[in-house]
């Protein structure tokens, strides 16, 4: 009889230790309040400065439709409802690479942007300007705008000038198209030679006689759609620098 009352405590406590361990292990992991999750969803906070002339500031095109503040809303809708975006215009319809300089110089604005974008040239060619200021000062506003990131060449993107041969205004005249490419070329040469990105969006606009929309309603400039495309082709140099 004693053999028996052994034989049964025993299997009392292998019972018992069995059911302590099966507790123990399936005890619920609790994260201290001083260890947060990381927000992988911070919100952004993003400054964009956009460089130029007429074709910058949305000449004949609503506020909204213009370059910079479609290229805006087109990163808000990449990034969320949680990022925000200071941009600044620093344009003016008519505006030449010197016009341009002195707008700066005369701005004095700051170095913490994260993106900047530069379209100039076509009044230097339309007003019938020596390339060789072009030549001179389109190296300038390069340096400008790295300034303005801070001094990141990475954050700086070249728009191509469009082409206004291909408009009512221009009527197709071949020597406007061949002088637009010669600005285009030196600062296409340019860009790369300093490893800058650069955007073509000239092909574009030389569709402007044969697709009439992308012709705004003053005959010479881009519309709301031509800039659209424009973003089109700037969107993903534009996020992958913000996201670098």
């Amino acid at each position: 009889m004693k053999h028996y009352w052994i034989f049964f405590v025993a299997i009392l406590i292998v019972f018992s230790c069995g059911n302590t361990l099966e507790e123990e292990t399936s005890q619920e992991i609790i994260i201290p309040d001083d260890e947060p999750i990381e927000d992988t969803n911070s919100k952004k906070n993003l400054k964009i400065l956009s460089l130029g002339d007429s074709y910058t500031i949305g000449e004949s095109v609503c506020e909204k439709c213009k370059l910079p503040e479609q290229l805006k809303d087109s990163i808000l809708k990449e990034f969320g409802s949680e990022t925000t975006i200071e941009l600044k215009v620093i344009a003016k319809t008519g505006w030449t690479t010197t016009s341009l300089i002195a707008a700066i110089d005369a701005e004095n604005s700051t170095s913490d942007y994260d993106l900047v974008t530069l379209l100039i040239g076509v009044n230097n060619q339309y007003q019938r300007r020596d390339f060789s200021i072009y030549e001179t000062e389109f190296p300038k506003l390069v340096n400008e705008a790295i300034k303005a990131t801070n001094n990141d060449k990475q954050n700086v993107i070249v728009v191509s000038i469009p082409d206004y041969a291909f408009t009512p205004f221009g009527r197709g005249n071949t020597t406007i198209s061949t002088e637009i490419d010669n600005y285009n070329n030196f600062a296409k040469n340019y860009c790369e030679a300093n490893g800058i990105t650069f955007v073509n969006i000239t092909d574009i606009t030389r569709e402007g006689l044969t697709n009439t929309a992308l012709v705004a309603s003053d005959n010479l400039h881009p519309s709301e759609l031509a800039y659209t495309k424009f973003v089109g082709r700037i969107l993903p140099f534009a996020i992958e620098k913000i996201q670098n």
